[in-house]
């Protein structure tokens, strides 16, 4: 008798919570699978990875149009002066770019620190910038972009190897912002892909939840890494013309950083051949309490331009900035 009361009070609980836990059943399920096949394609060489993505890059171009008309729309307002041959250029070394990302994502969710120093995928041209903001300042604030390679920052620390400027911070100093995707497969997933070299790794910091990591972490000095080029989704201010169209920006962790006392550099990541990508920082300001956070942006925006015009191909143009 008891029994039964039991078995019917797990069943009535379990029938109120009966789609929660069928969603969680179904994402764990997902996980699983996604990161198994990541898994199991990452052993293979990255050449051989570059050319199974050229082929996904050449059906997502041609075949399946992915956001083809995203691409060309933001291409063509962005360049008036290139004729539509230029901006067909542009187009097609962005989509074999797209497909090389992610077979190197691949790669790299099935690496270890020792794989990724033998291929030398990225080079540090300057680390004695990021160096000495660290060693100088309460701590820094690092603004990366859709440019390069976003998915293989985990190994960030490994991938100085200059032994004139040995880096004076470890992996445990740094923290990476990340909004969190609507899907709950894809975001457990590029978790699990990011931070693979390190598993036990606990600098992932939901976009939300930033000012309180920092003032929890205030006494340690840290570098925080943030995309921050995404259309805003909270606290937007106009910045001004950014690629020859008027654009709404947020202050975001730039925020934090006026706040705090915090130095601000921005990330480069030049792709400058399949399997070569270079990193360089450029210092925006020392202390950001000593700025407009909205100015900090701009000069941000300027150099993330700057970059963009250098490397077309280079940037996440199927990324839907301007809604």
């Amino acid at each position: 008798m008891l029994f039964c009361i039991v078995c019917m009070y797990v069943y009535m609980c379990d029938e109120l919570r009966k789609e929660e836990y069928i969603c969680l059943i179904m994402k764990k399920i997902g996980v699983v699978l996604v990161r198994g096949l990541i898994l199991l394609f990452s052993k293979l060489p990255l050449k051989w990875l570059y050319a199974v993505g050229g082929v996904f890059s050449w059906f997502a171009y041609k075949v399946f149009h992915y956001r083809e008309s995203v691409v060309i729309t933001n291409l063509a307002r962005s360049f008036p002066e290139l004729r539509c041959w230029e901006l067909d250029d542009i187009a097609a070394a962005f989509y074999r770019h797209l497909g090389d990302m992610i077979a190197e994502a691949v790669w790299f969710g099935g690496s270890g620190y020792e794989r990724i120093r033998k291929q030398r995928l990225c080079t540090i041209m300057n680390p004695e910038v990021l160096n000495e903001a660290f060693e100088t300042t309460p701590g820094v604030v690092l603004l990366n972009s859709h440019c390069g390679n976003w998915e293989i920052m985990g190994g960030f620390c490994m991938y100085n190897y200059d032994d004139k400027h040995p880096n004076p911070y470890v992996e445990d100093d740094m923290y990476v912002v990340y909004k969190q995707q609507s899907s709950g497969v894809m975001d457990e997933v590029l978790k699990r892909n990011r931070i693979n070299c390190k598993p036990d790794y606990q600098g992932l910091i939901e976009s939300s939840q930033i000012l309180r990591s920092v003032l929890k972490n205030k006494n340690n000095r840290s570098i925080y890494i943030c995309n921050s080029d995404q259309h805003p989704y909270v606290g937007r201010f106009y910045l001004g013309e950014f690629l020859n169209q008027p654009t709404y920006a947020m202050k975001g962790v730039v925020g934090v950083a006026h706040k705090m006392n915090m130095s601000v550099v921005y990330m480069r990541m030049v792709h400058k051949a399949r399997g070569s990508y270079e990193i360089s920082f450029v210092k925006l300001c020392d202390d950001a309490s000593e700025h407009n956070p909205e100015d900090i942006v701009r000069m941000y925006y300027k150099e993330l331009e700057k970059e963009i015009r250098e490397t077309p191909h280079n940037w996440l143009w199927s990324h839907k900035r301007w809604k």
